[in-house]
């Protein structure tokens, strides 16, 4: 038994001249290579005290100085006390953030369906080929003329099945030198009729949409992805839009609004190349070639989901601000 005793308090011995030597030889602290990154470091509870756990040093780690090992705990208030080495917390890492041009905003998830163009903001989605849109000097009567003539291939268009149902096409209507363009899906049934767009209740609504943001229906621009009536009010299929797309893209190129609402997933669809669904992308801008464009949901959505007003509205209010923010370049231009 003592000599268990002896052998015991011998041990005890070496282990204290070792901890001096060890104190006296690399100091309180341990080295750690700065291109290793540590994780961070986890916590646990002793004896009511929060302390971090110890978290091994790779390997090589500190080479060239012959300070290796493993970082050590701190230990709770007692009679004897380890080395208190703090862990070194993990840089942080860059948030993702949404480029916006009311204010930067976090980034939701990549959506499936997404197509980003290299130039694209991060968030933002663009569409098609070309140069971005300019909105240059307006010379209304000229605008007009190149819309009519746009409005005169359309009427002749069999590229699709639609020309084959259709009493009337449905181009566009509104100011040719509009700050703000509204694109919906397609035709329905009293718009084709009357071969003007959003004349029925879907419209009606619309017409109160503009209203509230102190503008009359002949100062904005409205137009559709498909200028034809789908049967039955279909939704239009890939097809269908693809083969309207250049006279919508012709459209906007001519009036070169300062921002677009995109009303309804088709219209996302045609102007953003996503197939994602309106929750992920409404509420925040995107780019057209350049312009900004607000998704956000179709009237006609509205009539039959009241409770979406309120986020249609909150959408067009972000549009009401843009517009404050950013006076037109025209009027600029002309004093």
């Amino acid at each position: 038994m003592a000599r268990q005793s002896d052998e015991f308090l011998r041990l005890v011995r070496d282990l204290g001249a070792n901890l001096v030597w060890m104190r006296e030889s690399i100091g309180n602290d341990l080295a750690i290579d700065r291109d290793v990154r540590v994780p961070p470091c986890p916590e646990e509870t002793v004896r009511g005290t929060t302390v971090p756990v110890p978290v091994p040093v790779p390997a090589g780690a500190g080479a060239g100085t012959g300070r290796t090992g493993p970082r050590e705990r701190s230990r709770p208030e007692s009679g004897i006390r380890s080395h208190n080495i703090e862990p070194r917390a993990p840089s942080p890492e860059p948030v993702p953030v949404q480029t916006s041009l009311l204010g930067a905003v976090a980034a939701p998830p990549a959506s499936p369906g997404f197509r980003r163009g290299a130039a694209s903001e991060p968030g933002g989605i663009e569409w098609g080929e070309g140069q971005p849109v300019v909105r240059g000097p307006c010379k209304p009567e000229r605008r007009a003329g190149m819309l009519a003539e746009i409005d005169a291939e359309v009427r002749t268009c069999t590229k699709c099945a639609l020309a084959r149902s259709r009493t009337n096409t449905v181009f566009g209507v509104g100011d040719p030198c509009a700050r703000v363009c509204f694109v919906g899906e397609g035709p329905g049934a009293e718009e084709d009729r009357r071969g003007e767009p959003f004349v029925g209740r879907a419209g009606q609504l619309l017409d109160k949409i503009i209203v509230a943001m102190g503008l009359r229906r002949g100062d904005v621009y409205i137009a559709n992805t498909v200028k034809c009536r789908p049967p039955e009010n279909r939704t239009p299929s890939p097809d269908e839009m693809k083969a309207c797309h250049p006279y919508l893209a012709r459209q906007i190129e001519t009036v070169t609004p300062q921002v677009i609402v995109a009303l309804g997933r088709p219209a996302v669809q045609a102007l953003l190349g996503t197939a994602a669904s309106m929750s992920d992308v409404r509420g925040r801008f995107h780019r057209h070639r350049g312009v900004p464009v607000m998704p956000t949901y179709h009237p006609a959505y509205l009539l039959r989901n009241p409770a979406a007003k309120k986020q249609t509205w909150d959408d067009i209010r972000q549009v009401m601000r843009f517009l404050e923010e950013h006076p037109d370049p025209l009027k600029t231009a002309a004093g």
